[in-house]
């Protein structure tokens, strides 16, 4: 039976049978006993279901994933140890020395570095659209090496609203995959695979556990890519795998199956990225409240974006639920529900300003971190990317002054006059 987003927020994954324990239980087990080597080598082999090892697979991050990939109606998904594991394995899955990736140019930096400069080194070239590229533009980024494209559902801390519609259009003419990073607006606001979007990660360090203690990430495929369609592509998909005995996962796994199963069997082998079990039971609690949090964070970012839009001393303010703001026509298609709770904003006396701002706010505290139950706020162009050169925050959007503001679940009057009483000491 198929539930509403709510229901599956606080009971999908895991459904105990009689005399199990209600809450999902946390195995906190680095490895699980067999009676038989024989046993043992099927799973090895990937001819038979089970858990060996916590670094491949453990019993409560499965439930988590399963209730993950029911709220993104995806097929199959997997808990990495963070957000940037989450990005790194869903291109990597699919790329080599050799390859070619097109990505948005206004994902957030850590990722914008991972592409561009650790990537690069492993021998894998990018190019950087405009989101708001036309689709000529688009389609004249691909080369016939190119095996994925990545964008964000809302960039952070950009919020630009990603065409995904478009980026599937250009994405599936190539024949590839469109990743999408979903960690903003959560499957709560948006469902990227809806429009087209084939895989789809999150930072689940953020809205999803929503308490910020946990530091996780997940990868979610929709099961709807035919890799055997494009099988001169994708050769570690279509071709057969020496170290798991000539297995090919998409004749094996089918498209529901097959990428997870190449994601967890290789890369998670040999990387390790896994995300603890008590880190996924941390998850699964704040999953259990998403469609509620959501709500609240997004009416406080749209009251924040509003009274910031009338000060004075602001000289720009980026919100998509704001009806001016240049993504609004996006946001209403892709997200009528509300956006999130990050509001992004340049005061008119720039970086010194933005500086006197945050020094005097009493509620919103300055944090490396957004997205989670309480207000927090950075200066990106001094934190999150500061690896970037000032034409690379340019384009992407980022001015040097930009503020970044999480709004939490705190009252939104509250967070108001904590910014007006801040906003007053910039001179």
């Amino acid at each position: 039976m198929s539930y509403r987003i709510e229901t599956t927020c606080v009971q999908g994954g895991y459904t105990p049978g009689n005399g199990e324990p209600r809450q999902i239980p946390i195995v906190q087990s680095t490895t699980f006993k067999y009676a038989t080597s024989e046993a043992m080598g099927k799973l090895f082999d990937l001819e038979d279901n089970g858990y060996f090892y916590t670094r491949l697979q453990n019993p409560t991050n499965d439930h988590v994933a399963a209730k993950i990939a029911q709220l993104e109606g995806g097929t199959a998904a997997m808990l990495t140890s963070s957000g940037q594991a989450a990005s790194f394995f869903s291109m990597f899955n699919l790329c080599s020395c050799g390859d070619h990736i097109v990505a948005s140019s206004t994902i957030y930096g850590g990722t914008f570095n991972l592409i561009s400069v650790t990537m690069a080194r492993m021998g894998i070239s990018a190019t950087f659209v405009d989101p708001d590229c036309t689709e000529e533009e688009l389609n004249a980024a691909f080369r016939p090496n190119t095996k994925c494209v990545f964008g964000e559902t809302i960039a952070n801390p950009a919020l630009t609203v990603l065409d995904i519609e478009k980026f599937a259009r250009a994405a599936h003419a190539h024949g590839v995959p469109l990743i999408v990073d979903n960690t903003f607006p959560t499957p709560v606001g948006c469902r990227p695979i809806e429009w087209g979007a084939d895989i789809v990660t999150h930072s689940t360090t953020k809205y999803m556990d929503g308490h910020g203690v946990a530091v996780g990430g997940a990868i979610v495929d929709s099961g709807k890519f035919d890799w055997m369609a494009h099988a001169e592509k994708f050769p570690g998909l279509t071709t057969p795998d020496e170290s798991y005995h000539g297995i090919t996962y998409a004749e094996k796994f089918g498209m529901a199956g097959a990428f997870i199963t190449k994601c967890t069997a290789q890369l998670m082998r040999d990387f390790g990225a896994i995300q603890s079990p008590q880190n996924a039971f941390y998850l699964n609690l704040g999953l259990e409240s998403l469609h509620v949090r959501m709500a609240r964070h997004c009416e406080n970012g749209q009251a924040v974006a509003e009274f910031l839009a009338g000060h004075p001393k602001v000289a720009k303010v980026t919100y998509p639920g704001l009806p001016g703001d240049k993504y609004h026509a996006l946001a209403q298609k892709y997200l009528p529900n509300g956006s999130c709770g990050v509001v992004s904003f340049d005061l008119k006396g720039g970086r010194q300003a933005a500086s006197v701002f945050m020094k005097n706010l009493k509620l919103a505290a300055i944090e490396t971190h957004v997205a989670d139950a309480r207000t927090c706020c950075l200066n990106p162009a001094t934190s999150t990317h500061r690896q970037m050169t000032d034409e690379q925050l340019a384009a992407a959007g980022i001015p040097a002054g930009l503020v970044r503001m999480s709004c939490g679940l705190e009252n939104k009057n509250d967070l108001i006059e904590d910014i007006a009483q801040a906003l007053d000491a910039v001179e």
